[in-house]
């Protein structure tokens, strides 16, 4: 009886001793899966399958698309300097296209794309416009389509640091710089953006965005009220140009094709 009662207090002993450790490392699980969202594009080799939710006309060539992830506590999983590929049968083909979100891993349970819409006979060295884009104007409310990634051979890591791929079998590169240049035409600006949000939402990232955007004309000027805004909060790092090929009468930028002075 006295060794029988030695091993309850022994186990007692034992459940008190154990039972704050074993609340500490819940609460330690349990916050460690609140700072780390799950990841939506987990391996670049597989396609997700997300469901369009929202669609958003911005001009009349111009789309917001909002996909869906997982589930409400998911991100992207995109790196800054990443893009994903969309893949569609169309037509009997199999079409893959390369886009960057403009959303990023700031934003759970969504990602978003601003596409330009090619529409078939509006160009006519392209008479039947853009497959991917049209397929895309053409979905649904509750229709999927496949996303692949990450891809891309350049990766911000933020105060300046870029780890750059010269291919993709090789190890980066880590440049380190002060200011960053970029030259973007059209649908192009959405890499440069994804750059540019990155660099001015860290009040602690010194790094100064000069950006050149050419366009056709002031109306196909793609997301310029979210450059502008980031221009108008954030004046110190981040200058703003644009060069038009048809300027309007009251114009207070450049004309014609991009040139030596324009990047000065």
């Amino acid at each position: 009886p006295c060794g029988a009662t030695r091993g309850a207090q022994l186990s007692t002993l034992g459940h008190v001793v154990l039972s704050p450790v074993w609340f500490l490392y819940n609460l330690l699980m349990k916050l460690f899966q609140r700072s780390a969202p799950a990841i939506t594009l987990e391996s670049p080799d597989i396609k997700y399958p997300l469901r369009l939710i929202d669609k958003e006309v911005i001009s009349h060539d111009t789309r917001r698309f909002r996909f869906a992830l997982p589930s409400p506590q998911h991100i992207l999983g995109l790196p800054v300097g990443q893009h994903i590929y969309l893949s569609a049968r169309i037509d009997g083909n199999l079409v893959i296209r390369p886009y960057t979100p403009v959303s990023s891993d700031d934003d759970k349970g969504f990602v978003d794309l601003v596409i330009k819409v090619y529409f078939k006979d509006t160009h006519p060295k392209f008479p039947a416009g853009g497959k991917m884009s049209q397929y895309l104007e053409n979905m649904k409310i509750g229709d999927t389509i496949e996303f692949r990634g990450p891809n891309g051979l350049l990766v911000y890591q933020g105060k300046g640091k870029f780890a750059i791929r010269p291919d993709k079998k090789s190890s980066p590169v880590i440049k380190t710089v002060k200011s960053v240049g970029m030259i973007a035409g059209g649908t192009g600006i959405t890499p440069m953006l994804q750059v540019i949000r990155a660099i001015m939402k860290d009040p602690h990232d010194p790094t100064v965005c000069h950006l050149l955007f050419a366009n056709q004309t002031e109306k196909d000027i793609l997301l310029r009220p979210e450059l502008e805004e980031l221009r108008n909060e954030h004046s110190a790092r981040f200058k703003l140009w644009y060069t038009v090929d048809k300027a309007p009468e009251a114009w207070d930028y450049s004309q014609g094709f991009v040139n030596e002075e324009m990047t000065r």
